[in-house]
Protein backbone atom coordinates (compact mmCIF):
# COMPACT_ATOMS: atom_id res chain seq x y z
CA UNK A 1 0.00 0.00 0.00
CA UNK A 2 0.96 3.23 -0.87
CA UNK A 3 2.37 5.45 2.09
CA UNK A 4 0.08 9.05 2.41
CA UNK A 5 2.58 11.43 2.97
CA UNK A 6 1.06 15.04 3.90
CA UNK A 7 2.96 18.44 3.53
CA UNK A 8 2.34 21.69 4.91
CA UNK A 9 3.72 24.79 3.76
CA UNK A 10 2.79 28.61 4.89
CA UNK A 11 5.45 30.63 3.54
CA UNK A 12 7.76 30.81 0.83
CA UNK A 13 11.11 30.53 2.43
CA UNK A 14 9.60 26.65 3.65
CA UNK A 15 8.68 25.56 0.39
CA UNK A 16 11.85 26.53 -1.06
CA UNK A 17 13.35 24.22 1.30
CA UNK A 18 10.77 21.42 0.96
CA UNK A 19 10.17 21.69 -2.62
CA UNK A 20 12.25 19.28 -3.66
CA UNK A 21 11.39 16.89 -1.28
CA UNK A 22 8.01 16.96 -1.85
CA UNK A 23 8.76 16.88 -5.39
CA UNK A 24 10.92 13.63 -5.10
CA UNK A 25 8.06 11.82 -3.44
CA UNK A 26 5.21 12.97 -5.17
CA UNK A 27 6.92 11.24 -8.43
CA UNK A 28 8.14 7.86 -6.42
CA UNK A 29 5.58 5.28 -7.07
CA UNK A 30 5.79 3.82 -3.22
CA UNK A 31 4.19 7.39 -2.37
CA UNK A 32 0.87 9.57 -2.72
CA UNK A 33 1.43 12.63 -1.67
CA UNK A 34 -0.74 15.62 -0.37
CA UNK A 35 0.23 19.05 -0.24
CA UNK A 36 -1.79 21.64 2.63
CA UNK A 37 -1.07 24.96 1.22
CA UNK A 38 -2.04 27.91 3.90
CA UNK A 39 -0.52 31.12 5.31
CA UNK A 40 1.12 33.82 3.50
CA UNK A 41 0.84 31.42 -0.01
CA UNK A 42 -2.86 32.94 -0.51
CA UNK A 43 -2.04 36.64 0.52
CA UNK A 44 -2.05 38.81 -2.19
CA UNK A 45 -0.39 41.36 -0.44
CA UNK A 46 2.29 39.21 -0.04
CA UNK A 47 2.24 38.11 -4.07
CA UNK A 48 -0.14 35.17 -3.79
CA UNK A 49 3.12 32.62 -4.34
CA UNK A 50 0.31 29.62 -4.13
CA UNK A 51 0.80 30.27 -7.64
CA UNK A 52 4.56 29.18 -7.40
CA UNK A 53 3.07 25.81 -5.68
CA UNK A 54 0.68 25.13 -8.79
CA UNK A 55 3.63 25.87 -11.29
CA UNK A 56 4.78 22.57 -9.54
CA UNK A 57 1.83 20.03 -10.81
CA UNK A 58 1.25 18.04 -7.68
CA UNK A 59 -1.24 15.72 -8.11
CA UNK A 60 -2.85 16.77 -4.75
CA UNK A 61 -2.85 19.99 -3.08
CA UNK A 62 -5.42 21.61 -0.83
CA UNK A 63 -5.42 25.44 0.06
CA UNK A 64 -6.78 26.50 3.50
CA UNK A 65 -6.93 30.52 4.36
CA UNK A 66 -5.36 30.81 8.48
CA UNK A 67 -5.14 34.39 8.08
CA UNK A 68 -8.00 36.35 10.46
CA UNK A 69 -7.57 40.02 10.52
CA UNK A 70 -6.48 39.88 14.53
CA UNK A 71 -3.21 39.85 15.08
CA UNK A 72 -2.56 37.96 17.82
CA UNK A 73 -0.35 34.92 16.76
CA UNK A 74 -2.45 32.45 18.55
CA UNK A 75 -5.64 33.18 16.96
CA UNK A 76 -3.94 32.24 13.91
CA UNK A 77 -2.44 29.06 14.80
CA UNK A 78 -6.03 28.10 16.48
CA UNK A 79 -7.76 28.37 12.76
CA UNK A 80 -5.07 26.81 11.10
CA UNK A 81 -5.59 23.44 13.61
CA UNK A 82 -8.91 23.40 12.55
CA UNK A 83 -8.39 23.59 8.70
CA UNK A 84 -5.65 20.85 8.77
CA UNK A 85 -7.35 18.97 11.42
CA UNK A 86 -10.60 18.63 9.20
CA UNK A 87 -8.17 17.97 6.38
CA UNK A 88 -6.20 15.08 8.22
CA UNK A 89 -10.01 13.21 9.06
CA UNK A 90 -10.53 13.29 4.82
CA UNK A 91 -7.33 12.01 3.59
CA UNK A 92 -5.88 9.89 6.50
CA UNK A 93 -2.09 10.47 5.86
CA UNK A 94 0.39 8.22 7.59
CA UNK A 95 2.37 10.76 7.88
CA UNK A 96 2.59 14.80 8.52
CA UNK A 97 5.91 16.23 6.96
CA UNK A 98 6.39 20.42 8.51
CA UNK A 99 9.56 22.25 8.18
CA UNK A 100 11.24 24.75 10.12
CA UNK A 101 9.91 26.87 13.06
CA UNK A 102 5.97 29.33 11.72
CA UNK A 103 2.94 28.83 13.26
CA UNK A 104 1.42 26.37 10.41
CA UNK A 105 5.05 23.93 11.41
CA UNK A 106 3.50 24.51 14.82
CA UNK A 107 0.01 23.36 13.96
CA UNK A 108 0.90 20.75 12.44
CA UNK A 109 3.05 18.62 15.22
CA UNK A 110 -0.39 19.15 17.30
CA UNK A 111 -2.75 17.69 14.92
CA UNK A 112 -0.29 14.86 14.08
CA UNK A 113 0.43 14.13 17.22
CA UNK A 114 -2.85 14.31 18.81
CA UNK A 115 -4.61 12.23 15.89
CA UNK A 116 -1.89 9.60 16.14
CA UNK A 117 -0.03 10.36 12.84
CA UNK A 118 4.08 10.05 12.28
CA UNK A 119 4.60 13.49 12.27
CA UNK A 120 8.39 14.47 10.72
CA UNK A 121 9.84 17.77 11.43
CA UNK A 122 12.81 18.64 8.90
CA UNK A 123 15.30 20.98 10.05
CA UNK A 124 14.83 20.70 13.72
CA UNK A 125 17.22 20.99 16.39
CA UNK A 126 18.53 24.31 15.44
CA UNK A 127 18.73 27.43 17.00
CA UNK A 128 16.44 30.41 15.92
CA UNK A 129 16.24 33.83 18.14
CA UNK A 130 12.89 35.47 19.50
CA UNK A 131 9.69 33.22 19.22
CA UNK A 132 10.62 31.10 16.42
CA UNK A 133 13.14 29.46 18.94
CA UNK A 134 9.78 28.16 21.42
CA UNK A 135 8.19 26.72 18.43
CA UNK A 136 11.02 25.08 16.70
CA UNK A 137 12.11 23.01 20.18
CA UNK A 138 7.70 22.50 20.94
CA UNK A 139 7.48 21.07 17.59
CA UNK A 140 10.50 18.61 18.25
CA UNK A 141 8.94 17.48 21.00
CA UNK A 142 5.31 16.96 18.95
CA UNK A 143 7.42 15.15 16.35
CA UNK A 144 8.79 11.28 15.86
CA UNK A 145 11.00 11.61 13.27
CA UNK A 146 13.44 14.43 12.68
CA UNK A 147 15.35 15.31 9.19
CA UNK A 148 18.15 17.49 10.47
CA UNK A 149 20.49 19.66 8.72
CA UNK A 150 24.11 18.57 10.65
CA UNK A 151 25.25 16.81 13.53
CA UNK A 152 25.08 19.79 16.11
CA UNK A 153 21.26 19.84 15.30
CA UNK A 154 20.81 15.96 15.86
CA UNK A 155 23.45 16.72 19.15
CA UNK A 156 20.76 19.46 20.42
CA UNK A 157 17.78 17.12 19.74
CA UNK A 158 19.08 13.87 21.59
CA UNK A 159 19.70 16.75 24.97
CA UNK A 160 16.44 17.20 24.31
CA UNK A 161 15.47 13.60 24.82
CA UNK A 162 14.91 12.68 21.56
CA UNK A 163 15.82 9.08 20.48
CA UNK A 164 18.76 8.71 18.21
CA UNK A 165 17.06 6.08 16.20
CA UNK A 166 14.85 8.68 15.33
CA UNK A 167 17.45 11.62 13.75
CA UNK A 168 18.00 11.47 9.90
CA UNK A 169 20.93 13.71 9.05
CA UNK A 170 20.48 14.84 5.37
CA UNK A 171 21.54 18.03 5.14
CA UNK A 172 19.54 21.41 4.18
CA UNK A 173 17.39 20.81 1.17
CA UNK A 174 17.68 24.72 -0.60
CA UNK A 175 21.48 23.52 -0.67
CA UNK A 176 20.53 20.89 -3.37
CA UNK A 177 18.86 23.86 -5.22
CA UNK A 178 21.51 26.20 -5.13
CA UNK A 179 24.35 24.53 -6.43
CA UNK A 180 21.67 22.88 -8.83
CA UNK A 181 22.65 23.04 -12.86
CA UNK A 182 18.89 24.23 -13.41
CA UNK A 183 19.32 27.67 -11.73
CA UNK A 184 18.15 30.34 -14.16
CA UNK A 185 20.25 32.77 -16.17
CA UNK A 186 20.95 36.22 -14.63
CA UNK A 187 19.77 38.07 -17.19
CA UNK A 188 16.40 35.74 -17.47
CA UNK A 189 15.92 36.29 -14.18
CA UNK A 190 16.52 40.77 -14.55
CA UNK A 191 14.29 40.35 -17.28
CA UNK A 192 11.33 38.80 -15.78
CA UNK A 193 11.61 40.90 -12.99
CA UNK A 194 12.56 44.03 -15.10
CA UNK A 195 15.32 44.86 -12.80
CA UNK A 196 17.54 46.94 -14.88
CA UNK A 197 20.46 46.93 -12.96
CA UNK A 198 23.84 46.04 -13.39
CA UNK A 199 25.05 45.88 -9.55
CA UNK A 200 23.30 45.71 -7.07
CA UNK A 201 22.53 44.38 -3.04
CA UNK A 202 19.38 42.24 -1.91
CA UNK A 203 17.36 43.51 0.78
CA UNK A 204 15.25 41.40 3.23
CA UNK A 205 13.67 43.02 6.80
CA UNK A 206 11.64 41.06 8.42
CA UNK A 207 10.06 41.78 11.90
CA UNK A 208 11.20 40.40 15.44
CA UNK A 209 7.85 39.37 17.05
CA UNK A 210 9.19 40.24 20.75
CA UNK A 211 10.09 43.56 19.70
CA UNK A 212 7.04 44.58 18.07
CA UNK A 213 6.56 47.51 19.71
CA UNK A 214 9.45 48.85 18.34
CA UNK A 215 9.53 47.83 14.37
CA UNK A 216 7.94 51.22 13.20
CA UNK A 217 11.04 52.54 14.74
CA UNK A 218 13.50 50.32 13.02
CA UNK A 219 11.65 49.73 9.99
CA UNK A 220 12.27 53.24 9.34
CA UNK A 221 15.38 54.04 10.64
CA UNK A 222 16.52 51.54 8.44
CA UNK A 223 14.76 52.72 5.30
CA UNK A 224 15.69 55.99 6.35
CA UNK A 225 19.50 54.42 5.97
CA UNK A 226 19.07 52.82 2.67
CA UNK A 227 17.36 56.21 1.29
CA UNK A 228 20.74 57.75 1.96
CA UNK A 229 23.11 55.35 0.40
CA UNK A 230 24.05 55.28 -3.68
CA UNK A 231 23.86 51.07 -4.23
CA UNK A 232 20.84 49.76 -6.76
CA UNK A 233 18.71 47.64 -3.97
CA UNK A 234 16.42 44.55 -4.99
CA UNK A 235 13.69 44.34 -2.03
CA UNK A 236 11.82 41.80 -0.65
CA UNK A 237 8.65 42.25 1.10
CA UNK A 238 9.00 40.76 4.68
CA UNK A 239 7.24 37.77 6.20
CA UNK A 240 4.00 38.21 7.82
CA UNK A 241 4.34 38.21 11.48
CA UNK A 242 3.29 40.85 13.84
CA UNK A 243 4.77 44.10 13.40
CA UNK A 244 5.51 43.57 9.45
CA UNK A 245 2.58 46.45 8.35
CA UNK A 246 5.41 48.67 9.66
CA UNK A 247 7.83 47.63 7.14
CA UNK A 248 5.82 47.23 4.46
CA UNK A 249 4.72 51.09 5.25
CA UNK A 250 8.23 52.07 5.04
CA UNK A 251 9.17 50.22 1.86
CA UNK A 252 6.91 52.51 -0.02
CA UNK A 253 9.58 55.45 0.45
CA UNK A 254 11.79 52.91 -1.81
CA UNK A 255 9.27 52.43 -4.95
CA UNK A 256 9.82 55.77 -6.14
CA UNK A 257 13.83 56.08 -5.95
CA UNK A 258 15.03 54.90 -9.61
CA UNK A 259 17.87 52.77 -7.28
CA UNK A 260 15.04 50.47 -5.94
CA UNK A 261 13.10 47.33 -6.66
CA UNK A 262 10.74 46.25 -4.61
CA UNK A 263 8.95 42.80 -4.70
CA UNK A 264 5.99 41.34 -2.46
CA UNK A 265 7.93 38.14 -3.47
CA UNK A 266 10.32 36.39 -5.74
CA UNK A 267 10.74 32.68 -6.74
CA UNK A 268 12.70 30.84 -4.91
CA UNK A 269 15.19 29.70 -7.88
CA UNK A 270 15.27 33.35 -9.30
CA UNK A 271 15.75 34.57 -5.65
CA UNK A 272 18.81 32.25 -5.44
CA UNK A 273 20.45 33.13 -8.86
CA UNK A 274 20.12 37.17 -7.61
CA UNK A 275 21.91 36.09 -4.37
CA UNK A 276 24.13 34.33 -6.36
CA UNK A 277 25.24 37.58 -8.19
CA UNK A 278 24.71 40.25 -5.39
CA UNK A 279 27.11 42.59 -3.75
CA UNK A 280 25.69 42.22 -0.69
CA UNK A 281 22.58 41.41 1.50
CA UNK A 282 21.59 43.38 4.09
CA UNK A 283 18.40 42.82 6.94
CA UNK A 284 18.00 39.83 9.11
CA UNK A 285 16.81 37.18 7.17
CA UNK A 286 18.13 33.11 7.57
CA UNK A 287 19.02 33.84 4.04
CA UNK A 288 22.12 35.53 5.20
CA UNK A 289 22.90 33.20 7.67
CA UNK A 290 22.36 29.84 5.82
CA UNK A 291 22.71 30.52 2.54
CA UNK A 292 24.66 33.68 1.36
CA UNK A 293 27.69 31.90 3.02
CA UNK A 294 27.70 29.53 0.59
CA UNK A 295 27.71 31.63 -2.49
CA UNK A 296 30.51 34.06 -0.25
CA UNK A 297 27.99 37.04 -0.67
CA UNK A 298 29.18 39.94 2.40
CA UNK A 299 26.12 40.29 5.14
CA UNK A 300 25.45 42.96 7.30
CA UNK A 301 22.77 41.26 9.36
CA UNK A 302 20.69 43.59 11.46
CA UNK A 303 19.26 43.53 15.27
CA UNK A 304 18.81 40.33 17.35
CA UNK A 305 16.66 38.49 14.85
CA UNK A 306 19.42 35.85 14.00
CA UNK A 307 21.49 36.28 16.96
CA UNK A 308 21.96 32.75 17.81
CA UNK A 309 22.34 32.14 14.57
CA UNK A 310 24.74 34.78 13.47
CA UNK A 311 28.14 33.13 13.85
CA UNK A 312 30.03 33.30 11.01
CA UNK A 313 32.90 35.34 10.97
CA UNK A 314 32.57 37.07 7.73
CA UNK A 315 29.32 38.39 8.77
CA UNK A 316 28.81 42.14 10.23
CA UNK A 317 26.67 42.10 12.82
CA UNK A 318 25.31 45.98 13.31
CA UNK A 319 22.30 46.96 16.20
CA UNK A 320 19.24 48.87 14.24
CA UNK A 321 20.87 52.42 14.60
CA UNK A 322 21.34 54.74 11.71
CA UNK A 323 24.95 55.26 12.76
CA UNK A 324 25.76 51.96 12.32
CA UNK A 325 23.74 50.71 9.64
CA UNK A 326 25.93 53.57 7.61
CA UNK A 327 28.78 52.82 9.00
CA UNK A 328 28.66 49.12 7.67
CA UNK A 329 27.16 50.35 4.26
CA UNK A 330 30.63 52.65 3.77
CA UNK A 331 32.60 49.68 4.12
CA UNK A 332 30.97 46.85 2.76
CA UNK A 333 32.62 47.85 -1.43
CA UNK A 334 35.91 46.64 0.63
CA UNK A 335 34.34 43.34 2.75
CA UNK A 336 35.62 40.27 0.99
CA UNK A 337 34.54 36.94 1.65
CA UNK A 338 35.74 33.74 0.96
CA UNK A 339 32.65 30.81 -0.28
CA UNK A 340 32.17 28.94 3.10
CA UNK A 341 31.79 25.53 3.63
CA UNK A 342 28.63 25.78 6.19
CA UNK A 343 28.12 22.69 7.90
CA UNK A 344 24.41 22.18 6.16
CA UNK A 345 24.69 19.15 3.79
CA UNK A 346 26.84 18.70 0.51
CA UNK A 347 23.49 18.91 -2.06
CA UNK A 348 21.91 15.35 -1.66
CA UNK A 349 19.46 16.22 1.08
CA UNK A 350 16.72 14.99 -1.42
CA UNK A 351 18.18 11.60 -2.30
CA UNK A 352 18.95 11.36 1.33
CA UNK A 353 15.18 11.85 2.34
CA UNK A 354 13.99 9.42 0.07
CA UNK A 355 16.79 6.59 0.92
CA UNK A 356 15.49 7.25 4.62
CA UNK A 357 11.77 7.55 3.97
CA UNK A 358 11.67 3.73 2.22
CA UNK A 359 13.52 2.47 5.13
CA UNK A 360 11.32 -0.24 6.89
CA UNK A 361 12.32 1.24 10.31
CA UNK A 362 10.92 4.50 9.49
CA UNK A 363 7.60 3.51 9.33
CA UNK A 364 8.02 1.14 13.11
CA UNK A 365 9.00 3.93 15.12
CA UNK A 366 6.73 4.21 18.22
CA UNK A 367 4.09 6.86 17.99
CA UNK A 368 3.79 6.86 21.57
CA UNK A 369 7.27 9.05 22.16
CA UNK A 370 10.39 7.93 24.30
CA UNK A 371 12.42 10.07 26.54
CA UNK A 372 16.19 9.61 25.56
CA UNK A 373 18.08 9.77 28.69
CA UNK A 374 21.30 11.28 28.66
CA UNK A 375 24.39 10.35 31.23
CA UNK A 376 25.03 13.65 32.40
CA UNK A 377 28.25 12.94 34.89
Amino acid sequence: MKKKILFLTGTRADFGKIKSLISILDAHHDFEVFVFVTGMHLQHEYGYTLIEIERCHFKNVHTFENHTHETTMDLTLAKTIEGLSSYCKNIQPDMIAIHGDRLETLAGAIVGSLNNILVAHIEGGELSGTVDELIRHSVSKLSHIHFVSNETAAKRLVQMGEMKSSIFTIGSPDIDTMFSDNLPHLETVKDYYEIPFDQFAIVMFHPVTTESKEMQLYAEDFVASLLEDDHNYIVIYPNNDLGSQYIISAFEKLKEPSNFRVFPSLRFEYFLTLLKNAQFIIGNSSAGIREAPYYGIPIINIGSRQQNRAIHADIINVDYTKESIQKALQSIDNHKVQPSQSDFGKGNSTDLFLKSMLQFDIWEINHQKQFGTINFE
